[in-house]
């Protein structure tokens, strides 16, 4: 059996009892970094055979791992934060586990996606997740040009050295509607920022940026603030 397991993306209370059971049954625990995930798992005092599962090795570990879940093994997968396959891998492995007819489930949890989107206040009902904004400029304003057009809240993640350059693209398409930075979610320096563009582009070039941000741009439907 292949399980997918969120971990905490900042809070370690936010892991699920079922995780915890999880984890403590697998007979092998696949990790985004061994080293991080080594003291995840010994604050809860777990205990199991670690190997490295990412970018670099997925396809090599895919084909060693789907044959220990044939044979009936336990694996379970984890990444650094959050939901295994969210930009993260686990993707490989699940279509692995589907084209082999092997079981697989899925355990809830937390992920940086929806706490974001839930915490702008934007729109929730439907919205648009859009990985991390390109490093090049040119795939940075298509991908936010797409995001003013959008009816529907759109959602990214971004790095904080590149933040400055996405909200001074995001002016002159956003004008006066409210965009969201989500910084530190679920940390002691938890912030949500809202505000146009523009201001928020003032702020965070006096106070420049630490930690991991998600960045929340609202639809056209969203409300834009009055006039001064």
């Amino acid at each position: 059996m292949l399980t997918l397991v969120p971990t905490p993306i900042g809070n370690l209370g936010d892991i699920t009892l079922r995780a915890l059971e999880t984890l403590k049954a697998a007979d092998v625990i696949a990790c985004e970094d061994t080293r991080h995930s080594l003291n995840l798992l010994r604050h809860f005092q777990i205990e199991k055979p670690l190997v490295s599962y990412h970018e670099h090795n997925e396809a090599r570990r895919t084909s060693e791992l789907i044959e220990q879940i044939a044979a009936g093994k336990n694996v379970a997968i984890i990444t650094d934060a959050g939901m295994p396959g969210i930009s993260d891998p686990g993707h490989r492995l699940l279509r692995a586990c589907q084209d082999r007819g092997l079981p697989y489930t899925v355990l809830p949890g937390a992920s940086a996606v929806l706490t974001g989107l839930i915490g702008s206040g934007f729109e929730a009902g439907e919205f648009f997740y859009g990985g991390f904004l390109p490093v090049k400029s040119g795939g940075r304003e298509r991908e936010l040009r797409l995001a003013s057009e959008r009816g529907c809240t759109s959602v990214f993640f971004e790095s904080p050295h590149r933040l400055e350059k996405s909200l001074a693209a995001a002016v002159p398409l956003f004008g006066e509607r409210p965009i969201c930075v989500a910084r530190e979610l679920t940390k002691t320096f938890e912030d949500y920022r809202r505000g146009t563009a523009a201001d928020l582009l003032a702020h965070f070039t006096a106070k420049p940026p630490k930690g991991e941000i998600v960045l929340i741009l609202s639809g056209t439907g969203e409300r834009v603030r009055p006039p001064a």
